[in-house]
């Protein structure tokens, strides 16, 4: 793993005061920062943000030295992707590494949409949105919820005849049940440049990690999403919708009860777990504001406490690897 030490440029080209590692991105030559900006938040997914605000956070997170910006058409219904065109108005295009995503673009299953033709269509919307002239990562949106062999036989060759215009640098894959990324990857492994995998990094579930390993000694850069389980590793514990199973949220909330009678939060346990993963070279958790970006970059820049770690490991040991199913039957 490659690691580099820098100083952060500011929006206005001065120079800012950040420190955080930044690691390779696979064979792209991408280097990315390790905790990335997840933009689902900023899209108003959980709660009204104005752009005054984003904006305010994106230059926190630029100050920082965070520089991997991910984001969807789905985030917000497109709301995500205009708020951060407006917010890196203005800001040297080498300074951020951008990412989104094409696919899905709602809830229904008529949202999802991998045909060639809206590939194409959906990376020139995004380039509109995103106010860029081309875009560092292109990635197919949760697979699972569409046909594996359209993936590989239409979607992603469709992208790569985009990277062949320049509008697109590099092309990946996402989805939750690794059976999806195993098997588009092994279809179209000289096509992929990178994989995102999300829940399956985290204190709760590390199954994410021997395929981090395999596909990093492949070249492919390797990315970690949701490293507080989509609201499980927290306090307030997940939304009503979230699909862990009953076991699975009991065990989290005896964790964070463990974690809170020892002065700690069990949130801040799991970013810094998540943020030091070997095999990952960049950890995405969603960003709503300047606190949550200081509060991810005090944990990316701690180990977790052993003890602490430990403690918490134990209780979450019945519930380890525990997952749900997500989009259709034979894709889980």
């Amino acid at each position: 793993m490659s690691f580099v030490f820098f100083v952060v440029k500011s929006r206005s080209g001065g120079q800012g005061h950040g420190l955080m590692h930044r690691r390779l991105l696979g064979r792209t030559g991408l280097s990315v920062s390790m905790v990335g900006f997840g933009w689902s938040s900023i899209g108003s997914v959980f709660r009204p943000v104005s752009q005054a605000e984003a904006d305010a956070t994106v230059r926190a997170a630029l100050d920082a030295g965070i520089n991997y910006f991910d984001t969807a058409p789905y985030y917000g219904r497109t709301v995500a992707e205009r708020a951060l065109g407006v917010a890196l108005t203005g800001v040297p295009r080498e300074l951020y590494v951008l990412g989104t995503k094409v696919g899905r673009y709602g809830h229904e299953s008529e949202d999802f949409d991998f045909s060639a033709a809206r590939m194409v269509r959906s990376v020139d919307e995004s380039l509109a949105r995103l106010r860029c002239g081309h875009l560092d990562v292109i990635q197919l949106h949760d697979m699972e919820f569409g046909s594996l062999a359209q993936m590989w036989n239409e979607a992603l060759p469709a992208l790569d005849r985009l990277r062949a215009t320049g509008k697109v640098r590099f092309i990946g894959i996402t989805g939750l049940p690794l059976k999806t990324l195993r098997a588009v990857h092994q279809h179209a492994a000289p096509v992929i440049d990178t994989v995102l995998s999300y829940c399956h990094g985290t204190l709760n579930d590390s199954t994410f990690l021997p395929y981090a390993t395999e596909l990093r000694a492949a070249g492919k850069g390797v990315l970690n999403a949701a490293p507080l389980s989509m609201g499980l590793l927290t306090r307030a514990g997940p939304p009503a919708w979230h699909s862990g199973t009953p076991e699975l949220r009991a065990a989290c909330v005896a964790a964070a009860q463990y974690c809170t009678q020892r002065g700690a939060d069990l949130s801040d346990l799991a970013l810094s777990y998540a943020f030091g993963l070997a095999p990952v070279d960049c950890t995405i958790t969603g960003l709503g504001s300047v606190a949550e970006v200081q509060r991810a970059v005090a944990c990316a820049t701690r180990a977790p406490e052993p003890a602490l770690l430990a403690g918490v490991q134990a209780i979450l040991s019945s519930v380890q690897g525990s997952t749900w199913p997500s989009g259709r039957p034979e894709n889980n």
